[in-house]
């Protein structure tokens, strides 16, 4: 089994997840195929080499993917989201993904459509996806490539676009809002509207990286939006701000949780979802790596990892004074940023206040505020 948590945490009961497990909710789980990438964002959290004989080497064979899914449908899994990296970049691809098919999965798949192949379009044509979803990082190559660092990938992406659109293939965009694209996010979402009527939504969102790379989380760091401009940017936004306003009851507390403030976990986090990555490591969510709270499949079984991690988890608190004094009675978290998740990306521990986060959801509220 995983490692304790550092010492401010302790573990009290399990009846949440337990309550939440009797109900028999079908699962969904997301699997990194790969974290290889033929582009370089700057703001990726996860991105490697497309040429990287290491982490090729470290990935899961199909067979070993089968496994962990065949054991995930045993529990009750029948969503799947495939994703990366670029998962196209496996060559072995559609076996993995018409493997996954066959087990009675709905599977989704998230890809930069830079390497869409006459292929690919046929095997999606075929044998359509529950979801493809597409990221936009701008609609001119110059935009476009100041993201991802990669000379022609504009082209590609296009290219791969129209395949898929010309296909038939139903396919939903999205977009990162960074620093890179800010100038050109409203004809982004235009562009996103237009090929996709029922489905667009921006990030605002930067995670700092799984392997801790400090010259990578600068960049990182540096591609984020102000509070200002992410108010702004939503604002602007016909669908998001209105609805943030019709929920502005909801979302801004009239006083302090009066309980639970010690609770870490808020979130679905191992609810009803899970996430296994590239190397086969099981987490309660896509951005959960904390020692304490990870899972290697290759010494125990996926049920183990379910039954008996996840509960463990879902369940820490915390004695950090700074936390229980900021986070803990603070009546804006649901606006805010912070998770145990992203905390420990951002502090090292998972009880770790994040100065970025609280100042994003202060700017939000007053702005909900004033009207």
């Amino acid at each position: 089994m995983s490692q304790r948590l550092v010492s401010s945490l302790e573990l009290p009961d399990f009846h949440l997840w337990e309550k939440v497990q009797a109900k028999r909710i079908p699962l969904a789980f997301n699997l990194e195929v790969t974290a290889r990438c033929n582009n370089d964002c700057r703001h990726c959290y996860i991105n490697l080499p497309a040429v990287h004989p290491e982490a090729k080497a470290r990935e899961l064979s199909p067979e070993g993917i089968f496994k962990i899914a065949r054991e995930a449908v045993s529990l009750g899994a029948l969503w799947c989201l495939l994703t990366g990296g670029e998962p196209l970049l496996r060559e072995d691809f559609p076996e993995i993904y018409l493997g996954l098919k066959r087990l009675g999965l709905l599977v989704s798949v998230f890809t930069n459509a830079c390497l869409i192949t006459p292929g690919h379009v046929e095997l999606f044509r075929k044998y359509p996806p529950r979801d493809l979803e597409v990221t936009v990082y701008g609609v001119t190559p110059e935009t476009y490539e100041a993201v991802t660092r990669r000379p022609g990938s504009f082209a590609a992406f296009r290219a791969g676009l129209e395949g898929l659109l010309k296909g038939g293939v139903k396919v939903r965009l999205k977009a990162m809002a960074l620093k890179a694209n800010l100038h050109e996010l409203s004809e982004i979402g235009r562009f996103c509207r237009k090929h996709t009527r029922d489905y667009f939504r921006f990030d605002p969102l930067l995670q700092l990286r799984y392997d801790g790379n400090l010259q990578r989380n600068e960049e990182i760091i540096a591609q984020r939006l102000s509070p200002e401009e992410i108010v702004a940017l939503e604002q602007a936004d016909a669908d998001r701000w209105p609805a943030l306003q019709r929920n502005c009851g909801n979302l801004i507390a009239s006083e302090a949780p009066p309980a639970g403030r010690d609770r870490l976990f808020h979130c679905g986090a191992g609810l009803k979802s899970f996430m296994v990555a590239w190397t086969g490591v099981f987490r309660l969510c896509d951005s959960l790596c904390h020692p304490g709270c990870v899972y290697d499949l290759g010494q125990g079984s996926l049920r183990e990892a379910w039954e008996e991690l996840v509960p463990l988890v879902r369940e820490r608190r915390s004695r950090n004074a700074e936390f229980l004094e900021k986070c803990g009675a603070c009546p804006l978290t649901n606006l805010c940023m912070w998770c145990p998740a992203s905390a420990h990306l951002e502090s090292g521990r998972l009880d770790g206040w994040v100065e970025y986060f609280c100042r994003v959801a202060k700017a939000r509220a007053q702005a909900l505020m004033r009207v």
